[in-house]
């Protein structure tokens, strides 16, 4: 495709995020009556409208619901009865949620219209992008993209991830393969099932065409961050294979091999020189900006859990390359796009895209005083419900969807504070999981409140060259009382000279307690009056611990692609591969202060 089609192509894009937003009232009500429409005669919603298809009995009716509602028409159409139980249109596969943010993976039914919505979300992308960097259709894009083998449910159906559904798919195999979705990657290496092979094939992918990058990414920064310390340990045997022309034997899949095969045409001597250069020098910092020095962008979801990541991708940048992230989507459903996608990772924002379902809100407070009744997954009466314009800016929110695909009134648990509007369409910040918590007694600790405490505890390390590059935590009950423990895995600069020295205990007591001090007033109250929660304790882990846990996740039926580290952990077995890896621990020296 030449520029000036691009060109049009893009501008068609803009103008259509343009009519949706300065309508989204009128397209919100066109969708929900489409899809009462659609679904009004499923065995869900004519439990609760007695076959009406009225918008108005809809929102008087049908309840807010969770998963445990859903789920047993979920697992009756999973085991063969008939799609009409909660959609119109025929289930054309299951869709497996993570599982790592906050319990057991779910599955959501999906039908085959749900592609062409997601199609659309992702051909928005790059039309945002070029208004803010020209060029990107001058090269490559070195994307690590991954598949998770699929499982069926007891009557056939495919049961895999979001991801692994939109790559096998015809939407995209056979997407337009203009310059903006020209990927250093060939599709067999993203759709091989073996992560380390495909992992392997695309990392050499984009070596070989390393001077062609202009954009390096992943769906995840962890996802990201694990390709780099990929490279760390299979940059000599990449190098290598670019040097000779002949793909590691270790290689075994057909496919990889065949389109590898295509790309190693004859031996290149000279760029093996240039990467072993530059991959052999003892510290990495930049080594993004070296090994690919035309790359204009990082491209990776770095909200929520994920910033946690934000200060290794600018190690490995060196700060020079934005952190963009483009969209905010989940299992259940794609939602909307960034629209301002170079702004500072916390300033993320999301445009809400009214044609992607039917939205309503649980209003949470303001300025934050929802965290008062963060706990609270009670009923919720069907008035207090928010329409999509009528979000109040500065609110907090919970996001509650209705789907074509048989979501009726689902509390999704994001919680979302309005920053801002595009025309009629609201923006928000995603502010966290609203149920992933620790809890020793009346303390609740979120998702939110553990991320900016850590923040600000890590920086105590900063003097000592050290970068706390992954965390988890943990409630152990195992004593009276019971206390939070978190786990760190700590990056020393091996560029400075005292870089493996290890960490003095006073330090991590010190981190400690920074942590504690920043824990709201329930826990803090509980550790120094009620003494209900005993001190909060840091355990120092082995590098290479918290790829050994992402192993583990994925090793369970967690996909390579929608892996997050969980926040809080539940497993045993995880838990005990993390205490088999501590090096370190401290315990918080004293009480952390609080006002009766």
């Amino acid at each position: 495709m030449d520029g000036k089609k691009l060109e049009y192509k893009g501008w068609v894009a803009l103008k259509e995020i343009e009519r949706l937003t300065e309508k989204a009232d009128e397209v919100q009500e066109t969708i929900l009556k489409a899809i009462l429409m659609q679904n009004g005669e499923t065995e869900y919603l004519s439990k609760y409208m007695k076959g009406s298809k009225d918008v108005d009995e809809f929102k008087f009716h049908v309840p807010v619901i969770t998963y445990k509602d859903v789920c047993p028409y979920i697992q009756r159409i999973a085991t063969g009865e008939d799609s009409s139980l909660v959609t119109g249109h025929p289930v054309t596969e299951m869709l497996c949620s993570s599982g790592t943010s906050a319990g057991e993976p779910k599955l959501m039914p999906s039908i085959a219209e749900d592609l062409n919505r997601r199609t659309f979300v992702y051909n928005l992308i790059m039309p945002i992008m070029n208004q803010y960097i020209s060029g990107l259709d001058e090269g490559k894009a070195m994307f690590l993209y991954f598949i998770k083998a699929e499982m069926s449910t007891p009557c056939g159906l495919p049961a895999r991830t979001v991801l692994t559904s939109y790559y096998k798919s015809k939407h995209f195999k056979c997407r337009t393969r203009d310059a903006f979705n020209d990927f250093t990657s060939p599709d067999q290496a993203i759709l091989c099932k073996d992560s380390n092979q495909s992992m392997y094939c695309q990392l050499l992918s984009g070596l070989v065409h390393r001077h062609q990058v202009l954009r390096l990414g992943a769906v995840f920064a962890s996802a990201f961050l694990r390709a780099i310390s990929f490279l760390e340990r299979n940059w000599g045997r990449l190098c290598n294979d670019i040097r000779s022309g002949d793909l590691d034997p270790t290689i075994t899949d057909p496919e990889c091999r065949s389109c590898m095969s295509m790309l190693l045409t004859s031996p290149n001597p000279s760029l093996a020189d240039e990467i072993e250069d530059i991959c052999s020098n003892t510290s990495w910092k930049g080594i993004l900006c070296h090994l690919w020095p035309r790359a204009k962008y990082i491209e990776a979801v770095v909200t929520g859990s994920m910033a946690q990541y934000i200060p290794s991708l600018e190690y490995y940048s060196e700060g020079k390359l934005p952190l963009v992230c483009t969209m905010y989507a989940s299992s259940e459903c794609y939602f909307g796009v960034n629209l301002k996608p170079l702004c500072d990772p916390a300033d993320v924002a999301f445009t809400l895209l009214p044609n992607m379902c039917y939205f309503e809100f649980i209003h949470l407070g303001e300025n934050g005083t929802w965290l008062v009744n963060k706990d609270e997954e009670g009923e919720v009466p069907n008035d207090k419900l928010v329409n999509l314009v009528n979000v109040r800016l500065g609110s907090y929110y919970e996001l509650v969807v209705t789907t074509f695909a048989g979501l009726y009134r689902y509390r999704i648990g994001d919680v979302l504070r309005v920053t801002g509007f595009h025309n009629k369409a609201p923006q928000f910040q995603f502010i966290c999981r609203r149920n992933v918590v620790l809890s020793i007694d009346n303390d609740k600790t979120n998702e939110e409140d553990l991320h900016k405490s850590i923040t600000a505890a890590k920086k105590l390390l900063e003097p000592y060259d050290a970068l706390l590059v992954e965390y988890t935590s943990y409630a152990d009950t195992s004593s009276v009382p019971g206390h939070y423990v978190l786990y760190w895995e700590i990056l020393h600069d091996a560029s400075f000279p005292d870089s493996s020295a290890q960490l003095d205990v006073k330090l991590l007591q010190e981190c400690c307690i920074s942590v504690e001090e920043k824990l709201d007033y329930v826990y803090r109250r509980c550790r120094a009056h009620d003494k209900s929660v005993g001190p909060l304790e840091i355990r120092v882990v082995e590098s290479g611990t918290f790829e050994a846990l992402m192993d583990f996740f994925i090793g369970q039926g967690a996909s390579i692609n929608q892996y997050k580290t969980p926040r809080s952990i539940k497993s045993n077995a995880a838990l005990k591969l993390l205490n088999s890896h501590v090096k370190a621990s401290a315990f918080s020296p004293r009480d952390p202060a609080w006002i009766p």
